[in-house]
């Protein structure tokens, strides 16, 4: 996701892969990007052998954030998942809870939908953070439970990118189609549901731009190409 130190203070941590379904367990699994500085060519994303890339649909905060938000200019050429984030920390979009999806959906979709993005697809929304089960339940579970209402009211479906208990808690509560999973508080577990797994401090630079490398672990992981 974003570039934090937390990447570098994980990058060491042991990731256990029992119970994991992969694809084939004989074969290592495929690599899709993210990447938010900037946006490398999708010739030079599939040269270096990945497959895809998961894109925001959401403003830049920052000047940095050059690669946000994603054209149909990239979709036309790649294989591309949609994730919307706009706040970060104390300005966390779920720290709003159900309120904070009136808000950022209809962005989303409207971010989405000008980049070529088609209906009956995820739009994964970002819970980039190590919440307490206090957090999950006053803001987070509300905060998500909107934005799958108002997503599926649109056509779409809530993909939620989050760490392993917060993926256990929305697996509970019915909230999420799709998981992509980080690995802040994971510790240092996959869950058996993530569909995509941003391994922590494994990056690359492509045409100049820093990307996270992610492992799929699914033959759909949310993925469309605009016509």
């Amino acid at each position: 996701m974003e570039h934090l130190n937390r990447r570098t203070l994980l990058k060491g941590a042991g990731i256990s892969l029992a119970g994991l379904t992969t694809l084939a367990a004989t074969k290592a699994p495929r690599t899709v990007v993210d990447f938010s500085a900037g946006v490398p060519s999708a010739a030079a994303i599939k040269a270096a052998g990945h497959v895809g890339a998961v894109r925001y649909v959401s403003l830049p905060r920052a000047a940095w954030m050059k690669g946000k938000p994603v054209t149909i200019a990239e979709t036309r050429l790649l294989d591309t998942a949609s994730v919307y984030q706009y706040g970060k920390g104390e300005t966390s979009d779920w720290r709003r809870g159900a309120l904070g999806a009136t808000v950022h959906v209809p962005q989303a979709i409207a971010l989405h939908t000008a980049a070529g993005g088609p209906q009956n697809r995820p739009i994964y929304m970002a819970i980039d953070d190590n919440p307490t089960p206090a957090e999950y339940t006053d803001l987070i579970r509300p905060y998500l439970a909107a934005c799958k209402k108002a997503l599926e009211a649109g056509g779409y479906q809530l993909g939620v990118y989050a760490n392993y208990p917060t993926i256990e808690r929305c697996l509970a509560d019915g909230l999420g189609e799709f998981f992509w999973q980080h690995d802040w508080g994971s510790e240092g577990k996959i869950h058996p549901k993530a569909t995509i797994h941003q391994v922590a401090g494994w990056q690359s630079t492509i045409e100049g731009v820093t990307v996270d490398i992610n492992n799929l672990y699914a033959t759909d992981w949310g993925q469309w190409r605009a016509a």
